[in-house]
């Protein structure tokens, strides 16, 4: 049992970290998704339960919107709720200001070893329907290199011209 309590809070603090950093990453789909993995993982095996839904602080296009609440010993996590979940679990309003998770030194690097290890995903590994190294904003068209030169430049303009002399002299000049 003592293995298993130390396993639940390594795994949550994992999370905690996970999600602190997913937040701010510029490409947070894959952490994202490992924290989802990890959660329902820890449901199935009885080390985190959903409590009920609460109200989001700040809610996308100023709509009200819910969130799962879901415990794992000392600590709380959300995840988006399903259509199932709107209708049976019960909504608890708002989140306590006050209730903080337990703060977790652990790096970045870490943590997502460890919920790999748990869950089994890697990184690279989804469904998306566009291109690995692409994101979602990235158009489908192939991007040319930055060193290849047009075959046609254009017509006219100040591109074609050629660089004026410098007016500045050098002591090795005179």
């Amino acid at each position: 049992m003592a293995n298993s309590l130390n396993n639940r809070e390594q795994l949550a603090g994992a999370i905690y970290i996970i999600n602190k950093h997913a937040k701010t990453a510029p490409d947070n789909e894959f952490l994202y998704k490992l924290k989802k993995a990890s959660l329902e993982k820890m449901m199935e095996e009885g080390l985190a339960e959903k409590i009920g839904l609460q109200s989001i602080a700040n809610p996308k296009f100023s709509r009200r919107q819910s969130a799962v609440l879901i415990t794992c010993g000392e600590f709380h996590f959300h995840l988006p709720p399903n259509r199932d979940e709107m209708k049976t679990l019960p909504h608890l309003g708002e989140p306590d200001p006050d209730y903080r998770n337990p703060k977790v030194r652990l790096g970045l690097k870490a943590a997502k070893q460890i919920l790999q290890d748990y869950t089994g995903l890697a990184p690279g590994v989804s469904g998306r329907s566009f291109p690995e190294g692409q994101s979602r904003s990235a158009s489908a068209r192939p991007m040319p290199a930055k060193h290849e030169q047009k075959a046609n430049p254009p017509a006219g303009g100040r591109r074609n011209q050629k660089p004026s002399p410098s007016r500045h002299r050098s002591w090795f000049d005179q």
